[in-house]
C-alpha cells in the first residue's frame, strides 16, 4: 500500500507538471489531485524538489537498466532522450525551473551510462587502456549531454531528433576507428 501511495503522488505531480510550470504547483495542488492529506505527502517527500529528484532518479534508473545492449550512436541518442521524450512537457517545466540542475545531473549520468555501454559493445574484447576508454567515453558523454541540453534550451523542436540522427549517420564508423587507434590496430 505504501508504495502505491508514493507512486500515486508521483503520478499526480507528473500529471500537474504536464499542465503547468513547476513554480505554479503547490503541495496543496498535489494532495488535492491525488486525494490524500498533506501529512501523507510529507511522509513520503520532504518537499517538491525532493519529489522532483525522486521522479527523475527513478526514471533515470529505469532507462539505465534498459541500456545495456546499445551498439550504435543512434541507440545512445534514443536512450538518452527517452526521459525527455516520454515526459516532454513535464521535463520542459523542470528544465525551465530552479530545479534544472536536478534534471541535468541525472541526464549526465544517463548519457555516461549509455555511452559506456555503447563503447564497451564496440570495443568488445579489444585491449585498450583504461585511460583511452575513459577519454572516449567522456568525449561522447559530453557531446550527447550538450546536444540534448541544446535541444531543451531551444524548446525541444521536433526536427532536432532528425538532426541528431543525421549527425550519427555522418559519424558512422568514427567510433570504430577511435577504438582501433586506441587498441593500436591503426596508425
Amino acid at each position: 500500500m505504501a508504495s502505491l501511495t508514493r507512486k500515486a503522488i508521483m503520478e499526480s505531480f507528473i500529471r500537474l507538471l504536464d499542465e503547468r510550470p513547476l513554480n505554479k504547483i503547490s503541495v496543496k495542488d498535489i494532495v488535492e489531485d491525488c486525494g490524500i492529506n498533506r501529512n501523507t505527502f510529507y511522509y513520503y517527500f520532504t518537499d517538491i524538489p525532493t519529489l522532483v529528484e525522486e521522479i527523475v532518479r527513478d526514471e533515470a534508473d529505469r532507462i539505465v537498466l534498459t541500456a545495456e545492449g546499445i551498439s550504435s550512436l543512434e541507440e545512445c541518442v534514443d536512450a538518452a532522450m527517452r526521459l525527455s521524450r516520454e515526459h516532454r512537457r513535464a521535463i520542459w517545466h523542470i528544465y525551465n525551473s530552479a530545479n534544472r540542475s536536478i534534471y541535468e545531473r541525472y541526464l549526465l549520468a544517463i548519457c555516461g551510462h549509455v555511452v559506456k555501454a555503447f563503447i564497451d559493445n564496440v570495443a568488445g574484447d579489444r585491449a585498450i587502456s583504461d585511460e583511452d576508454r575513459s577519454i572516449i567515453i567522456q568525449g561522447y558523454k559530453c557531446e550527447l549531454f550538450g546536444l540534448i541540453t541544446d535541444w531543451l534550451s531551444h524548446g525541444m523542436p521536433e526536427d532536432m531528433e532528425a538532426r541528431f540522427l543525421r549527425l550519427c549517420e555522418l559519424r558512422r564508423g568514427m567510433t570504430e576507428e577511435l577504438i582501433e587507434r586506441a587498441a593500436g590496430e591503426r596508425d
